[in-house]
C-alpha cells in the first residue's frame, strides 16, 4: 500500500528528474516533449470515457494526480506505441492500476483530450519496470536498463532530443580506429555464423559463407558500407570508412547493386538477394535486417558530427543524396527500427565491437527507445 506522501502529485519542470504533474501536463498541451508522472487510473476509450476493468486492449492508459481520481477532465491520456503495450497496457498488466508511472513524450491531444503521445521513455515511478517487460528488445524501446547505464551511458540518462544526441556523441566519439585491411578479420569475428564458426552471415542475402571467401569475384563477400561511403565522401579513410558498426559482409554482386542508394521502400526484387527491393534511387533490405540497417544508420548520424576533421553525417527525408553527407529516408528507417526489433545476435555483435575492437557501442541497440527521441 502506498504511503500518504506518495499519493501527492509531483510538480516539476518536465524533465525526467523533475517531471510534470498531470495537472501541469493538462495545462501545457503545446506539443513540447516533457516527462509526466501520475497514477494509472484506467484506460481511455473516448474523450470522456475511461474504463477501470475488463480492458479491451493495450493501446492507452489514463494518468491522474490521485490514484482514486474518477473525473476524466483531471486525467491525461497516454498513447502507448507498439513497443510499450506489452509492458504498460492494462489488458496485459491490470495490476498497474493505482501505480505511479513516468512517461516522456509529446504533450498533444489524444482522443480529443489532453494527452501525451509518442512516448520515448516510460518507467514505473519507483524506477522499476513490470516483471513482464520485454527485455528491451523491441524497436521502439522499453526502458529496461542497459548494464552500461551506470557507467558508459551515465551522461545520457534522462536526456532527450538534441541534448541526448549530443551526450551520446560525446560518449561514442573517439573510438579505437581500424585500418581498412583490419576490417576483414574484424568482420570474420563480428559476423560469425553462430551455427558454423567457419562462416560469416551475409547481410542482404542471409547466406552463410566461408570466412575465407572474401574478395572481388561475384560470389565472394566484401565489405559493405551500410552508410554509403560516397555520402559524405569519406571513402575508406580510418574513422567513418572503417567503422565496423556499419560495415558488414555482403555478396560482391549484391553490394554492387546496392551501390550508394539511399534507403526506402519499394522497387523490384533483387534476383539474387530475394526479399531485397531496389530501383534507381533506393534500396529496401530484407525484413530480417531492416532494423539492423536502421540502427547502423542512426549510429553513424550520431557518431560523426563534423568534429576532428570528420564528416557531419545527418538523416533526411530524401533519396538521391549523392555525395552530400546525408542519408534517407529518416521516416522509413524509423519504421524499420520498429518493425524489426533488436535481436540477440545484434546485441552480441555490439558487445564484440565494444570489447575487442573499437571500444564504443551502438546506443540504439542498447536503448532502442532513444531513436525516436533523437530523430523525431
Amino acid at each position: 500500500m502506498l504511503a500518504p506522501a506518495q499519493t501527492e502529485a509531483v510538480t516539476g519542470s518536465g524533465t525526467w528528474a523533475s517531471p510534470f504533474s498531470v495537472s501541469q501536463a493538462i495545462s501545457n498541451q503545446n506539443g513540447s516533449s516533457k516527462t509526466v508522472q501520475g497514477y494509472v487510473v484506467g484506460q481511455p476509450t473516448a474523450a470522456t470515457t475511461v474504463i477501470t476493468s475488463s480492458y479491451p486492449n493495450d493501446y492507452a492508459v489514463a494518468l491522474a494526480d490521485s490514484p482514486s481520481e474518477t473525473n476524466p477532465a483531471n486525467m491525461i491520456y497516454v498513447q502507448l506505441s507498439t513497443s510499450y503495450r506489452s509492458t504498460f497496457g492494462l489488458q496485459s498488466n491490470p495490476s498497474l492500476k493505482g501505480q505511479a508511472i513516468k512517461a516522456t513524450g509529446s504533450l498533444s491531444a489524444y482522443f480529443s483530450h489532453a494527452g501525451l503521445k509518442n512516448p520515448v521513455q516510460m518507467e514505473k515511478a519507483g524506477g522499476t519496470v513490470p516483471p513482464d517487460d520485454g527485455g528491451g528488445s523491441d524497436g521502439g524501446g522499453t526502458t529496461t536498463p542497459s548494464p552500461y547505464d551506470g557507467t558508459y551511458y551515465n551522461p545520457a540518462i534522462g536526456k532527450t532530443g538534441a541534448s541526448l544526441k549530443s551526450a551520446l556523441h560525446n560518449i561514442i566519439d573517439d573510438h579505437t580506429e581500424l585500418s581498412y585491411d583490419a576490417v576483414w578479420d574484424a568482420l570474420r569475428h563480428t559476423d560469425e555464423d553462430p551455427l558454423n564458426s567457419n562462416n560469416v552471415i551475409l547481410l542482404y542475402t542471409g547466406r552463410s559463407q566461408s570466412k575465407l571467401t572474401n574478395g572481388g569475384n561475384p560470389d565472394d563477400w566484401n565489405r559493405e558500407h551500410v552508410w554509403a561511403k560516397s555520402h559524405g565522401d569519406f571513402g575508406t579513410a580510418m574513422g567513418p570508412g572503417t567503422d565496423i558498426h556499419h560495415l558488414r559482409p555482403t555478396d560482391v554482386s549484391v553490394n554492387s547493386s546496392r551501390g550508394n542508394l539511399d534507403f526506402d521502400n519499394g522497387g523490384s526484387q533483387h534476383s539474387e538477394a530475394l526479399g531485397n527491393y531496389f530501383d534507381s534511387d533506393s534500396w529496401e533490405p530484407r525484413d530480417e535486417v531492416k532494423g539492423d540497417v536502421a540502427r547502423m544508420i542512426f549510429y553513424m548520424a550520431v557518431r560523426y558530427e563534423g568534429d576532428s576533421g570528420e564528416p557531419n553525417l545527418e538523416l533526411n527525408e530524401s533519396v538521391n543524396n549523392g555525395s552530400a553527407p546525408y542519408m534517407g529516408k529518416k521516416s522509413v528507417l524509423l519504421q524499420w527500427h520498429q518493425q524489426d526489433p533488436v535481436s540477440d545476435w545484434e546485441r552480441h555483435r555490439n558487445d564484440v565491437i565494444y570489447s575487442d575492437y573499437q571500444h564504443n557501442r551502438n546506443p540504439f541497440i542498447d536503448h532502442p527507445e532513444w531513436a525516436a527521441s533523437v530523430f523525431n
